[in-house]
C-alpha cells in the first residue's frame, strides 16, 4: 500500500509564498495522477491542483496564476508551490494520488493533510 506523506505548510503572511512537498512510499506498479485538495472548516474539500504521470496540469480557477504544481516521478514527490497567498487560501491541504496496484486495478490514497494559514 502506497502511503502519502506531506510536508511544508504554515504560517505566512497575505502575498508570501509556500511549497508543499507530498512524498508516496510503498509499493506500486505505478502512481498515475497526484493531485492537492484542501478543505477550509465548515466547506467541501475542493481540489487544487491535478498533474498527471506524464505531466499534464490542471488547476481550480482561483489559483491559475499564483500556484504551480510539479512532479518527480523518479523521488515519487509532488510539489505544490504556491505565490501570492491570499487569506482565502488558508485551509488544510491534502494529498491525493491515484494508484495502480496492476494493471487497470486501482485505488485512491491520501496523506494527513497539511496545515496552510495565510494572516492579513
Amino acid at each position: 500500500q502506497v502511503q502519502l506523506v506531506e510536508s511544508g505548510g504554515g504560517l505566512v503572511q497575505a502575498g508570501g509564498s509556500l511549497r508543499l512537498s507530498c512524498a508516496a512510499s510503498g509499493i506500486a506498479f505505478s502512481i498515475n495522477t497526484m493531485d492537492w485538495y484542501r478543505q477550509a472548516p465548515g466547506k467541501q474539500r475542493e481540489l487544487v491542483a491535478g498533474i498527471t504521470e506524464g505531466g499534464s496540469t490542471n488547476y481550480a480557477d482561483s489559483v491559475k496564476g499564483r500556484f504551480t504544481i510539479s512532479r518527480d516521478n523518479a523521488k515519487n514527490t509532488v510539489y505544490l508551490q504556491m505565490n501570492s497567498l491570499k487569506p482565502e487560501d488558508t485551509s488544510a491541504y491534502y494529498c491525493h494520488a491515484e494508484v495502480a496496484r496492476m494493471p487497470g486495478i486501482f485505488y485512491n490514497t491520501w496523506g494527513q493533510g497539511t496545515q496552510v494559514t495565510v494572516s492579513s
